[in-house]
């Protein structure tokens, strides 16, 4: 299907992006690593009247490790992390929720920031991102704020991004967590992850399990209490509200959740540095 019109604009840097994101509002959708987004303008199930293109912003490409946090600009793209030697040092969970993303086509094009923008509630990135308490940094033409990763998404497409905001970096706490595993499930290759667990010492996140990735608080509460792995695991789809649809029904996605989660736990336990 052809796309319906639209207007586009490819900023040059950010000071640019930012004053036509303040200029255009609602009505201008970012475009970054477009994995997500171009297949649903090609088939109309987005309505945008016009792009913003990043891609010149490689100022927003980046890892680097700044006292009590290591920043990760929202442009860098999904291969970068696989091989960055601070991410292998400090947040090694990342680069193991990267390699889970579609093939090598789609990591080297799709984004950080992208992935967290699109606020899809089966994302792998965002997951361990959520794990691992992280904060996304919010910018427009006034300054920047800070939000929780597991804030950032509303329902699914949707952020508390306001109209005038670009995300333009993702900061995960130092030191970064020595226990932590990353567990997926998904039916065939380069389809979405049916539900996903990420473990970060005592933090444990969900995809697939609810409109937004969430924390298993409950988990973290039986883990806290001294349960073991596999008694904290039943805990895993407390409070959620799994889909029931074509891919997979709501009481498979809970059973799957329990056990992703004990085997994750279960990897979890040693130090993994």
């Amino acid at each position: 299907m052809i796309p319906a019109h639209l207007r586009y604009h490819r900023a040059g840097d950010l000071t640019e992006a930012l004053r036509l994101r303040r200029e255009h509002g609602d009505l201008l959708r970012p475009l970054a690593g477009g994995q997500s987004l171009l297949p649903a303008l090609k088939l109309r199930r987005d309505a945008v009247d016009t792009l913003l293109d990043l891609g010149r912003l490689t100022e927003l490409s980046y890892v680097a490790a700044r006292g009590d946090h290591l920043a990760i600009g929202a442009l860098t793209r999904y291969h970068l992390l696989l091989a960055d030697p601070l991410v292998a040092r400090h947040a090694p969970i990342l680069a193991t929720a990267a390699a889970s993303v579609g093939d090598p086509q789609v990591r080297h094009a799709g984004t950080v920031g992208g992935a967290l923008a699109q606020a899809d509630p089966a994302a792998d990135l965002p997951t361990a991102l959520v794990a691992l308490a992280a904060t996304a940094v919010l910018t427009s033409v006034d300054g920047a704020r800070l939000v929780p990763v597991a804030e950032l998404a509303v329902a699914p497409g949707v952020t508390v991004c306001r109209p005038d905001e670009l995300l333009t970096e993702v900061r995960v706490p130092l030191p970064g967590p020595r226990r932590w595993s990353y567990r997926t499930f998904a039916r065939p290759a380069l389809e979405w992850s049916l539900v996903a667990v990420a473990v970060a010492d005592g933090r444990v996140a969900l995809a697939g399990m609810d409109r937004t990735i969430r924390r298993a608080t409950a988990v973290e509460t039986a883990l806290a209490e001294g349960a073991s792995a596999t008694a904290a695991a039943a805990y895993a789809d407390r409070d959620c509200e799994p889909a029931d649809d074509v891919r997979g029904s709501a009481d498979y996605r809970r059973h799957l959740s329990r056990v992703l989660v004990a085997r994750a736990l279960a990897d979890a336990v040693e130090e993994r540095r």
